[in-house]
């Protein structure tokens, strides 16, 4: 698929199929997310894969009640890992490296789930506490998003954007 066409395909989806994901088509989208650029090539996030009904209960339990988590077939969790990029670039890395390099990767697998004619939703509103719990996450991972992946149950709305004019400012 022609990016520019990628990017105008992919829409945010919160209704699921009842439908597994295909394992190539699994293994794909995450060897796409290995090749996410990151600062220093350092790679400062980590990601947890569920499918566990249970797990999925507890995250959409952590992000307010977001019931079409349970859905999906497969959860995406996107975490900072601040040590790992603070090594090198010390308290930026740690706070803010670290993060760019999980939403890049997050932004990764959106396209590539597109690509691969999967459907996602950034989820970002959620109880941190929560997530790390429900996943028994490391101490020191910082989850930044959610991203459920499978079928859509339904087609998406294209939504309105912003005006380029009040978008880009020139200096």
């Amino acid at each position: 698929m022609d990016f520019f066409a990628l990017v105008e395909e992919r829409k945010s989806v919160r209704a699921f199929l009842d439908r597994q994901i295909e394992p190539e088509k699994l293994q794909r989208l995450l060897q796409t997310v290995n090749r996410a650029p990151s600062a220093g090539n350092l790679q400062a996030y980590e990601i947890t894969l569920v499918t566990d009904p249970d797990h999925k209960r507890s995250l959409a339990s952590a992000a307010w009640d977001q019931e079409f988590l349970l859905e999906a077939p497969v959860v995406l969790v996107f975490c900072a890992h601040p040590a790992r990029s603070s090594s090198k670039y010390e308290a930026r890395g740690e706070h803010l490296y670290s993060v760019q390099d999980a939403t890049i990767a997050c932004t990764y697998a959106m396209l590539a789930a597109t690509a691969l004619g999967l459907a996602t939703v950034w989820v970002g509103a959620f109880e941190d506490e929560g997530v790390s719990a429900a996943l028994d996450l490391p101490q020191g991972w910082l989850p930044v998003a959610m991203l459920p992946v499978g079928y859509a149950a339904r087609p998406s709305r294209q939504t309105p954007r912003r005006n380029l004019a009040d978008l880009v400012h020139e200096a």
